[in-house]
């Protein structure tokens, strides 16, 4: 077993274990893949403030996320077909968050559903939600939420219509994968991964099969789904999920100052800055690049997450500094699943918490509750 020090080794590691197409939909963007690039390239150009003599002692990272108590400010971000990454996926990934002492967020296109994910840890989790053309669907997923008592919803806005993704489309990408030939010959290289798929049931998406109308395998899915990702969303949609729900709402896919104001007005707990890793516009800004105006604009008004690009403990260290009260983790958490499952989940927890300590340590703070700007070099960070 390699010695695991940073989340790229992780990444290696997933690269050899996960099946390619599933490795692929998960480390990737759209078309050309500049924003998806360009959301890691960001972060490197930031640099840090070194300080000294400083008393390093009884350090915490501690925060709170829309109410939430949390070790870190950081969360699970939703990922699609986390289950495709390793078994069971959400559930290991959930676990771990869980005894780590974050947030989790379980994606409606999940393979285990909520209510599986729910039986099998005890800190609620926080659901998102794709708004649909079937209403009645929506409600009914909504009212699941709250039978398993998540603690929040999260309303992803930037997928009205799905952007290009040039792998996705040239592996086929299905769940589970289509018996072709090269698809076969790549599966008999990952037996890890086809032992584990052995053992579970779950195999497809778990929050919509057999609960939405239509909906019985993975055939009709498909054609559901491509019917019922809805283009007309609009703030009146927003207002709609707000009042089925009732409880704490974030926005997801938030870019622009516009929109910003508007998810203010709309009553939202939360909104995320985010680019959808560079999945959905290619050629938008990179999230971090897009924050710090976003967080003049709105911060004092609401709370501002981001996610786009962490890899590490400074980069959640660099963004909180430009005003993000939180920071959402998916492939970095998608990596450590597929090298090593729910340990590896753990182990990328673990990189990023102590690569964040560390950081903030060696720019002069023990509380991140006083981190601002100032730890950051003058004229290497965007501003508003």
């Amino acid at each position: 077993m390699p010695v695991i020090t940073n989340i790229e080794d992780l990444r290696v590691l997933a690269e050899k274990r996960v099946p390619r197409m599933f490795y692929d939909y998960a480390d990737s963007g759209s078309w050309t893949e500049g924003t998806y690039r360009a959301n890691e390239a960001d972060f490197q150009k930031i640099k840090l403030r070194q300080r000294v003599a400083v008393n390093m002692e009884n350090r915490t990272t501690a925060t709170k996320m829309v109410g939430l108590d949390v070790k870190m400010p950081v969360a699970i971000a939703p990922v699609g077909l986390t289950g495709m990454q390793s078994a069971d996926g959400e559930i290991k990934a959930a676990r771990a968050a869980e005894k780590f002492g974050i947030p989790f967020m379980l994606s409606t296109m999940s393979i285990c559903s909520m209510e599986d994910v729910a039986a099998a840890t005890t800190a609620p989790f926080i659901y998102q939600l794709y708004m649909m053309r079937d209403r009645e669907a929506m409600a009914n997923m909504i009212e699941r939420a709250r039978k398993v008592k998540c603690s929040a919803l999260v309303l992803t806005l930037d997928l009205q219509v799905i952007g290009q993704r040039h792998k996705d489309l040239k592996n086929g990408l299905t769940a589970p994968p289509s018996p072709t030939i090269a698809n076969i010959i790549n599966l008999m290289t990952k037996p890890r991964w086809c032992l584990g798929m052995a053992g579970t049931r779950r195999h497809t998406f778990g929050n919509l099969v057999g609960h939405v109308k239509g909906v019985s395998n993975m055939k009709s899915l498909a054609s559901w789904t491509n019917e019922q990702f809805d283009p007309r969303l609009s703030w009146e949609d927003v207002a709609w999920v707000k009042a089925q729900w009732g409880g704490k709402l974030i926005l997801k896919g938030i870019q622009d100052v516009e929109d910003a104001k508007l998810a203010v007005q709309s009553g939202a707990d939360a909104i995320v800055v985010s680019n959808h890793g560079g999945r959905q516009l290619d050629g938008a800004q990179s999230s971090i690049e897009a924050l710090p105006t976003i967080v003049a604009a709105v911060g004092d008004q609401i709370e501002v997450w981001m996610d786009g690009g962490i890899r590490s403990g400074q980069d959640v260290l660099k963004a909180w500094a430009l005003g993000a009260r939180g920071v959402l983790i998916g492939r970095a958490m998608v990596y450590g699943l597929g090298a090593m499952g729910e340990e590896g989940v753990t182990k990328a927890l673990q990189i990023i918490h102590k690569e964040l300590d560390v950081t903030m340590a060696f720019c002069g703070h023990t509380n991140i509750q006083n981190v601002n700007t100032n730890i950051l070099l003058p004229g290497t960070f965007p501003t508003a």
